[in-house]
């Protein structure tokens, strides 16, 4: 549903995607993949409705289901420096820097298919402070739309996933989160295709409220 009216939903950690959730970066994915597809005579269009959300290599993987994975890994590697290179366009979602610092001091985890460089190049040319506790490529052997980042950052912040709730943009985040057992917020233009429990434009439309028993509740619309 869209949030119009306010919805409150309670949790006691947030597990927070990066790329059209907190960050839009959709100019520099654009660009980056749209050569990658030219390269590889693929329609543009058709491997950006597959991109979002995946690691690149997962990615690569339902585009040329016929390519050896090590190609896929050593073309994710050199994509991964091409976009970290790449910041031209990359701003914050709007609400973004408030809202993470209504989170200053409570449980929350970024969840990114992005790996280290890639998420601080990113975060940073939007302005946004890194969350303490980081999930990237770098931590998991899976990519979204599997649930192991979400069930990881879940764990890192010793928190059980029915607890946790979800920002997410794309169908594969938003299916990693449901695998892994959490509400899910979804964020952008994206998000409400893919079944979210409530879905707002931006982060403008979400508060953050912490009870002293440990509960946060999101007040959204």
């Amino acid at each position: 549903m869209t949030a119009t009216a306010t919805t409150v939903l309670t949790a006691r950690a947030l597990l927070l995607d990066m790329d059209g959730t907190l960050v839009n970066s959709d100019a520099a994915v654009e660009r980056v993949w749209r050569r990658w597809a030219d390269r590889h005579g693929l329609d543009g269009d058709e491997v950006m409705k597959v991109v979002h959300g995946r690691q690149g290599y997962a990615s690569m993987a339902l585009l040329l289901p016929d390519r050896p994975m090590e190609q896929n890994h050593a073309d994710n590697a050199r994509m991964l420096a091409e976009e970290t290179a790449d910041t031209e366009g990359v701003v914050a979602i709007p609400g973004a820097s408030e809202f993470l610092a209504s989170l200053h001091g409570l449980p929350h985890a970024l969840v990114t298919s992005a790996d280290v460089p890639l998420s601080t190049a990113r975060m940073a040319a939007a302005g946004l402070t890194q969350p303490d506790v980081r999930v990237t490529a770098e931590s998991v052997g899976a990519s979204k739309p599997d649930p192991e980042g979400f069930l990881k950052g879940a764990a890192e912040l010793g928190i059980a996933p029915g607890d946790c709730i979800a920002f997410e943009d794309s169908g594969a985040g938003i299916t990693a989160a449901r695998a892994a057992g959490m509400q899910v917020v979804g964020v952008g233009p994206r998000a409400g295709v893919h079944g979210p429990d409530v879905v707002v434009e931006d982060l403008t439309r979400v508060r953050v409220e912490a009870g002293a028993d440990g509960t946060l509740r999101l007040h959204i619309g």
